[in-house]
């Protein structure tokens, strides 16, 4: 058993090969993906899923805190494991998301808090932005 199906079991949650099938692809996804990507690839491990199950599991993982729900300004959710504490800066003319760590921001963010009167719980930052062009030289 997996390191994740053993959390989902300690959580409570039955191990079905469905629920199975969309573990693996969360862990092997390089990206977050959407509930239809989930499903399709879940679709190709078991041909018995359906969107409805990838629906229910989702949601269950995401109130067992297992899985991060992401909205990124899209209309729509992207989903990804909760294994490690990242942010994400969101190119908002391709879609892409890139994760990033850095240990300034973390201490900032502490000390912020602090400064308000605060012990720091939890938090989430999702930044938004265009890539730079750089400039051709003719």
């Amino acid at each position: 058993m997996s390191d994740l199906e053993e959390r989902c079991t300690e959580a409570g949650l039955k191990m079905t090969g469905q629920r199975r099938a969309i573990l693996e692809v969360l862990k092997t996804s390089g990206d977050h993906p959407s509930v239809e990507d989930v499903y399709d690839r879940a679709k190709k491990l078991d041909s018995s899923i359906s969107i409805a199950t990838v629906y229910r599991t989702l949601s269950l993982l995401d109130e067992l805190n297992l899985v991060t729900r992401h909205e990124f300004q899209e209309g729509y959710s992207r989903y990804e494991l909760n294994w490690d504490h990242h942010h994400h800066l969101v190119d908002l003319e391709t879609g892409e998301v890139i994760e990033f760590q850095n240990d300034e921001l973390e201490r900032l963010k502490v000390k912020i808090a602090r400064d308000l009167g605060f012990d720091l719980i939890d938090h989430r930052l999702e930044l938004y932005g265009k890539k730079i062009k750089s400039k051709s030289k003719k």
